[in-house]
């Protein structure tokens, strides 16, 4: 499946991927504020697109026109969340290539991701989090609606083997009805 946007196509990773994923994911600047240490070779985002990327609802963010994958953005369910989850509950993670950063993109590609947790797949509430001292992701979050329910000190994740803060949003199915509906008047 494929989720446009005005600018964007999400898509499923394919192996094929692995240069480009490499030329954004290993850049110090984008994976330790998402979670995750810098890609160090082609051969590990290659085994990241055959391991992570595959789960289901996991897309490419490519610009239109450009078949190269410049993000990711995807839905996180059950173990694949670092959250815990109930049913109809999905977790929303996103990154964006260094170059891209700053022109409006992320909120784009997260905006198809809610309508198609919500209007797809009947999804009930999305969570998302960012570390303390990211502030684009959370005025990405704000941006996309999100409002922040929990901050959880002291955490240990185990993908960068540190201990950080982590500020949890959510946003329900009932709000994003309620902000599309104030956007239409």
């Amino acid at each position: 499946m494929k989720l446009y946007t005005e600018r964007l196509i999400l898509r499923p990773w394919h192996v094929t991927d692995a240069e480009s994923l490499y030329a954004c994911a290993s850049d110090p600047r984008v994976g330790p504020v998402a979670g995750w240490p810098p890609h160090t070779s082609v051969a590990e985002s290659e085994r990241v697109i055959r391991t992570i990327f595959s789960a289901p609802e996991t897309y490419a963010v490519t610009l239109r026109g450009d078949d190269r994958p410049i993000g990711c953005v995807g839905l996180q369910t059950g173990d694949g969340s670092n959250m815990p989850l109930e049913e109809g509950e999905a977790e929303v993670g996103y990154w964006l290539g260094v170059p891209y950063w700053g022109q409006g993109l992320t909120p784009e590609a997260i905006a198809a991701l809610i309508r198609h947790a919500f209007a797809d797949l009947g999804m009930a509430t999305l969570w998302c989090g960012h570390f303390d001292g990211n502030e684009p992701s959370r005025r990405v979050q704000e941006k996309c609606g999100f409002r922040h329910r929990r901050t959880e000190a002291n955490r240990y994740f185990a993908t960068i083997d540190a201990f950080r803060t982590i500020h949890i949003s959510s946003l329900s199915r009932q709000e994003w009805l309620e902000r599309l509906a104030a956007e239409r008047r």
